[in-house]
C-alpha cells in the first residue's frame, strides 16, 4: 500500500473500532500496527514469538531479534 492507501485504511479500521466491532489486523507495516492495535502478536516463521501491548513488543529481545538481526545492539 502506498502512504495514501494506509492511511485510508488506518481511518477505516479506527471507525469500525468505534462502532464496538473487534478488528484482526494482519499486516507487515510495523508503524501502522503498534500506532493503531491496542494488542499485537508477532509471529516469526509462523510461530508466535510475542504478545501484549504495542510498547511491550516493541520492547521485546525476541521480536527485536527476529527483524533486526543478531547485529542490533540497541543503537
Amino acid at each position: 500500500m502506498n502512504a495514501t492507501e494506509t492511511g485510508q485504511l488506518r481511518e477505516l479500521i479506527s471507525t469500525i473500532r468505534q462502532d464496538g466491532v473487534t478488528v484482526l489486523l494482519i499486516e507487515h507495516d510495523v508503524k501502522l500496527v503498534m500506532g493503531l492495535c491496542d494488542r499485537v502478536a508477532v509471529l516469526n516463521f509462523g510461530k508466535k514469538i510475542a504478545e501484549d501491548v504495542p510498547a511491550v513488543v516493541q520492547k521485546n529481545p525476541d521480536v527485536i531479534e527476529a527483524y533486526l538481526g543478531s547485529g542490533h545492539h540497541g543503537h
